[in-house]
């Protein structure tokens, strides 16, 4: 019988440990949090110094009866759960569950599931800390408090069922101040100039207009004392008519070298970003995905492994022995070139609480080749990842040839052509970090340019001015708003993927090609909450409550105190508001002209759970409702009912969009809404229709589903493969290639541009 109970959080990883522990040792997990505040109601005593009413989670009960049954027979109880603040808490919950146990309780972390790892935590076992408790516990006070008392005001002032929470409602409005920003934005003319010139050999090249009279020629905006734009045509054409006359003389030739360092070992904020921009992947996905490497993947005969370190993490630190590990296998695999003449250190960020190690691979010789076939595609491109990023970060800097050219238009103008040659790829071999596009105007692209000599007349060939304009602020995608809720202070490593699925699934966001732009819901609710609730939903006091909670972690804060601070002026601002939630209703309403079918009253446009409406203003004697005139222009089809006659239109509903009849209630005919592809499971005879997964992800199945599993995340298009003749090629678009068919089957690649035979042979 084994003496000795190990309580972990995840069955997954209660198989890895297995592995690790003898047979004194049995393992069991929670499967989360065994208990939680109730959901019927705050469950917050404010008046007791914020006690939490804790009540045994649904369904939890067989589990609590497990653990109490082989805890009666341990001598001493391990508390294994994840590292951080929730695991924390999950270990004090079990430890109060099983209190009556007569035996001891001991707490173990470990940043990684690895033999060395686990056996360390438990030959130094500590007691649990009631900082990390009751920074977690201030955290879910605090979301309570907020939630249960703000959401009832939006039903009151919107509609049913809202719900507002404290970090997520301050991302949401990032999303829809941007969009506002993007909405007021007003482009400004501007004009670059490029000539080709020729040297003594006639070989050409090109360069830039870079100075007039010694100031910086810059894009509409950034102008400055040193610094100017070419603002109007008038302007660029009187600069072409000076360079078309002008003398071309090389005055400077700058050759050097230039250095490229790799980008730090993976936190858990450039992880999720990183993902993003290379796979497509949500924040929610990644965490997902991430958590499955940390807790253990079956590797063939050796069972459960974990192959990352602990995923949640703001420290980009590496331990000695995993440093050790990655130059050996940097030396072994690429050279001594390659590897630097001691460890890369990288500084933690100025707020990085620095509890753990950066994200890396646990084991050196189980690189990704060697393990892609126990991995989803999921699983092996997040592992690539995190291998890539881990050795490059520990491997020498790439290096360039940088040669920049200035060259003199008369007295007035400077041009500049630069070239830049990789000369040594060093991290380069194993890693490419995504980055955005340089805006900067900095080179012309190329590797080289022709012999030139200091003082060398070069002979002109063309000018060629181009206009341009200048854009808007991007709307963020999921990458970028993740990056910005760490810059701005705002929810920590454990809470950026909840905080944008939350906004998402709540339908306050829409994910479109790879952008959150606001719904109308979402823009009624922010602007609710600022309007109501200013000093509570905005950036500052939302960072400031975050370094508030980490003084509490760190015991330099008392919880209640926090609390307390924060309660009494956000108690002060619901009483303010109590008796006006109609009046801030009617404020949201918006008369139109049109007329009530029924009653011939006025339709206004009102807000519901789904977003605007129009609504009769005589309700609640008059129900009637219809879509906005724009929404139901966009929802016309020319199919008909086949049950009634009546005309389908689109509908959008939980799995996404589908055909209705225009006639409801009195007819309930529905139907998917297909892409007229048929699909390609020989004998189905179904059509290709889109579908979401239970994350709101598109994806593209068959309307025969489940008799026929045929599924797509890409969108098929009814192009049969020139190259081995499939009936059907999906769309794809990566930032390299942009947009282009390829086939699933063998692979092949056409740009959408290119003639491409149609399925149906026409």
């Amino acid at each position: 019988m084994a003496k000795n109970l190990v309580i972990v959080e995840s069955p997954a990883k209660s198989k890895t440990l297995v592995r690790f522990l003898g047979k004194d040792f049995d393992v069991m997990s929670t499967v989360g949090h065994i208990v939680d505040l109730p959901k019927s109601k705050i469950g917050v005593d404010v008046d007791n110094n914020f006690e939490p009413e804790y009540r045994v989670i649904k369904g939890k009960e067989k589990v609590i009866a497990e653990l109490k049954k082989a805890a009666k027979k341990a001598d001493t109880i391990y508390l294994a759960p994840d590292p951080d603040r929730e695991g924390e808490a999950i270990a004090w919950h079990v430890a109060n569950t099983l209190k009556n146990a007569k035996t001891s309780f001991k707490r173990v972390t470990f940043n990684e599931i690895t033999s060395s790892a686990v056996r360390r935590a438990f030959e130094e076992p500590r007691d649990i800390d009631y900082n990390l408790v009751n920074a977690q516990q201030a955290r879910r006070v605090l979301d309570r408090l907020v939630g249960y008392s703000v959401s009832p005001f939006l039903w009151k002032t919107i509609a049913r069922n809202l719900s507002a929470g404290r970090v997520q409602s301050v991302a949401l409005r990032l999303v829809c101040e941007r969009e506002e920003e993007i909405k007021a934005f007003e482009p400004q003319e501007y004009w670059q100039i490029q000539t080709i010139l020729s040297n003594h050999d006639d070989e050409q090249f090109a360069a830039s207009l870079f100075k007039i009279d010694d100031k910086t020629v810059v894009k509409a905006g950034d102008e400055t004392k040193t610094k100017v734009s070419i603002r109007t045509k008038k302007d660029a054409d009187k600069i072409v008519k000076d360079l078309n006359k002008a003398a071309y003389t090389v005055s400077e030739i700058t050759r050097s070298e230039r250095t490229r360092r790799p980008a730090p070992p993976f936190i858990t904020s450039t992880l999720q970003q990183e993902a993003a921009k290379v796979y497509g992947f949500s924040p929610k996905q990644t965490m997902s995905t991430a958590q499955k490497l940390y807790e253990g993947i079956e590797i063939g005969r050796d069972g459960p492994t974990g192959l990352i370190t602990y995923m949640r993490t703001d420290s980009t630190r590496i331990a000695n022995e995993a440093l050790k590990g990655v130059r050996g296998y940097i030396e072994k695999e690429y050279g001594g070139d390659y590897l630097p003449n001691k460890p890369i250190q990288y500084g933690a960020k100025k707020q990085a609480q620095d509890a753990h190690e950066a994200i890396r691979p646990t084991y050196t010789n189980l690189p990704p080749a060697k393990v892609k076939k126990h991995l989803t595609p999921q699983q092996f491109k997040l592992y690539t990842l995190i291998w890539n990023r881990f050795v490059a970060c520990q491997m020498q800097p790439a290096r360039y040839a940088v040669e920049t050219v200035d060259i003199a238009a008369d007295q007035k103008y400077t041009l500049r052509a630069s070239a830049q040659k990789l000369i040594f790829d060093g991290f380069l071999k194993v890693y490419h970090e995504e980055k955005d596009v340089d805006e900067n105007g900095n080179g012309n692209g190329v590797d080289h340019l022709p012999d030139l000599d200091e003082n060398e007349t070069l002979k002109l060939i063309d000018v060629k001015p181009s206009q341009s304009f200048t854009k808007p602020p991007p709307r963020y995608s999921e990458a970028s708003l993740v990056k910005r809720l760490e810059a701005d202070g705002i929810g920590r490593p454990s809470t950026y993927a909840s905080i944008i699925s939350t906004i998402k699934d709540r339908k306050y966001v829409d994910l479109k090609d790879k952008r959150l732009f606001p719904t109308d819901l979402g823009i009624a609710v922010n602007r609710i909450l600022v309007e109501n609730f200013p000093d509570i939903f905005n950036v500052s006091f939302t960072a400031e409550m975050e370094k508030e909670l980490d003084n509490v972690e760190e015991g330099t804060d008392d919880w209640v105190k926090v609390l307390g601070q924060f309660y009494e002026p956000f108690k002060t601002t619901l009483n303010s508001l109590k008796g006006r939630e109609q009046q801030i209703k009617e404020s949201m309403t918006e008369k139109t002209d049109i007329k009530c079918e029924e009653c011939g009253g006025s339709m206004v446009i009102k807000w519901g759970r789904n977003g605007r409406f129009l609504g009769c203003e005589n309700y609640p004697e008059c129900r009637f409702t219809r879509p906005l005139p724009e929404e139901e222009a966009q929802s016309k089809t020319d199919q008909v009912c086949e049950k009634c006659g009546s005309e389908m239109v689109i509908k959008t509903g939980r799995f996404g969009r589908f055909l209705a009849c225009s006639a409801y209630p009195k007819c309930r005919n529905t139907k998917p809404v297909t892409l007229g592809i048929a699909c390609p499971r020989p004998g189905c005879g179904g059509e290709i229709t889109e579908r979401q997964t239970k994350s709101k992800r598109l994806f593209y199945g068959c309307t025969n589903y489940p008799k026929c599993n045929f599924a797509s995340w890409d969108k098929p298009v009814n192009k049969v493969c020139p190259a081995c003749k499939n009936p059907y090629m999906v769309e794809k678009v990566t930032k390299s290639k942009g947009e282009y068919l390829q086939c699933p089957e063998c692979k092949h690649q056409v740009r959408e541009e290119e003639p491409v035979e149609s399925s149906s042979g026409s």
